[in-house]
């Protein structure tokens, strides 16, 4: 039961945060264009940013006291992190050589 609990508990913060996440991040998007075509990427970045969110700080309060709770690495968030701060970015530079 507490693994459910705790499924339910992921799709409920996957859908708060990241609703509000793409609700800071899309009206920026919509200032040009030929950004609003690669706005996905930042639907990414945030994923990814939840991600690292959930495996370093919400997996320890849930329900679930299962084996392998661990945080993630250092340097894996570092990468996973910098990759979505690329991948909020990109748009904008992808949308510049557009035209």
């Amino acid at each position: 039961m507490r693994v459910l609990l705790e499924l339910l508990r992921i799709i409920i913060i996957l859908g708060l945060f990241g609703g509000l996440g793409w609700l800071l991040i899309e009206n920026i998007y919509t200032v040009n264009e030929a950004t609003e075509n690669y706005s996905w990427l930042g639907a990414i970045a945030i994923l990814l940013l939840l991600f690292v969110l959930y495996r370093n700080k919400f997996q320890f309060s849930g329900w679930y006291k299962g084996k392998g709770r661990v945080k993630l690495p250092r340097h894996i968030s570092f990468i996973l992190i910098s990759t979505s701060i690329l991948l909020i970015v990109s748009p904008f530079v992808l949308g510049s050589l557009q035209g």
